[in-house]
């Protein structure tokens, strides 16, 4: 394992600069919303009568990010297609969220045409590619990404652009007061998480040392802290390099809090994503159910959001995530950039 405190060897072990994509967070946070209240031609939404939002992998965050802020306040209801079946309820009345970074999403692309074929009002979201080209040809809303980076690495760019667009037309209220301190609350994260940062002060590289070779899991309660445990669990999987597990509560104690039987958490890892906010009864049941994961033998550790908003917490424990999982990926040898075994996935499928 390498020592993460040795600032000159953990920059050597991130040759693709992922560390530095994920310091400059907050900035992108601010010109992805940008971006989205630039989005034109807005389609017109007073008779939208539902949201889809779709995309894959990180192109796809947004839409849980979406629900997870703004399911209790906006009117109509949303659902995130992982997939390339445009739900059937999707029609006229319906507003499309068609996601992909690179914009050559199989996925993504499917469902956009979908989309246009059942005269769905539609906005995309792409960086450029197949998507913005289709989008721009046939004269629809864009929120036109800046382009190079891991789809995994843009969530900045593609979440807030997502909201921005929705704010723009009318969906959301205004979010610039809240992004502003939430993007100075991130910076502030983001001093304490850098190269030169020790261990002793730096929450990210605490965590990634003490994760060591243990296997991650991650809970979060339903909302944003499940949104972002599933954000945890993806980019311990692409940035470490290893496997990892989400689950939220109250969920979890239905099911998988039976099969934390003795012994059965001795390789684990359990981080626990809180926030204040929390609902009363999910807050409650953090204590009990930790405690089984403990005499399962499991390593627990509770993480705390920061930020006087639900979103900046969001993003807060998002961001931290982002930079745990890379230091891990650092600390075991790899790379955290590269992403082959996809694709792998993507070669063995154009091939068949």
């Amino acid at each position: 394992m390498i020592d993460l405190d040795d600032e000159l060897a953990v920059r050597a072990g991130d040759p693709g600069g992922m560390l530095g994509t994920v310091a400059a967070f907050p900035e992108q946070c601010r010109e992805g919303y940008r971006q989205g209240r630039l989005a034109a031609p807005l389609p017109e939404v007073l008779d939208v009568s539902s949201i889809a939002f779709c995309g894959m992998g990180g192109s796809a965050v947004a839409g849980d990010v979406i629900r997870a802020l703004y399911a209790d306040r906006l009117p109509v209801p949303v659902v995130v297609v992982r997939s390339s079946e445009l739900p059937e309820f999707c029609g006229p009345h319906s507003l499309v969220l068609a996601s992909s970074y690179s914009g050559g999403t199989a996925e993504a692309l499917a469902c956009f045409d979908e989309a246009i074929k059942r005269g769905c009002r539609v906005i995309a979201i792409a960086s450029g590619g197949e998507l913005a080209f289709r989008a721009e040809e046939l004269e629809l809303a864009r929120v036109t990404l800046p382009g190079g980076f891991m789809p995994r690495a843009a969530l900045g760019y593609i979440a807030l652009g997502a909201l921005g667009a929705l704010e723009a037309v009318g969906f959301i209220p205004p979010l610039e007061h809240d992004l502003e301190a939430a993007a100075a609350e991130l910076a502030a994260l983001a001093a304490t998480c850098t190269p030169s940062a020790p261990s002793a002060v730096n929450r990210a590289k605490h965590l990634a040392r003490e994760i060591g070779d243990r296997t991650p899991v991650v809970w979060g309660g339903e909302g944003i802290g499940s949104v972002a445990a599933g954000r945890w669990k993806t980019q311990f999987n692409e940035n470490a390099k290893i496997p990892a597990w989400a689950s939220s509560l109250p969920e979890l104690d239905h099911n998988e809090v039976v099969g934390w039987s003795q012994g059965a958490g001795s390789r684990s890892f359990l981080v626990a994503l809180r926030h204040e906010g929390e609902p009363s009864d999910v807050g409650a049941r953090f204590g009990p159910s930790l405690d089984i994961a403990r005499a399962a033998g499991a390593t627990v550790e509770e993480v705390w959001a920061s930020g006087g908003s639900t979103l900046s917490r969001f993003l807060s424990l998002s961001l931290l995530g982002d930079f745990t999982s890379s230091y891990l990926g650092i600390a075991r040898g790899v790379d955290p950039t590269p992403i082959e075994a996809i694709e792998r996935v993507k070669r063995a499928l154009e091939e068949a």
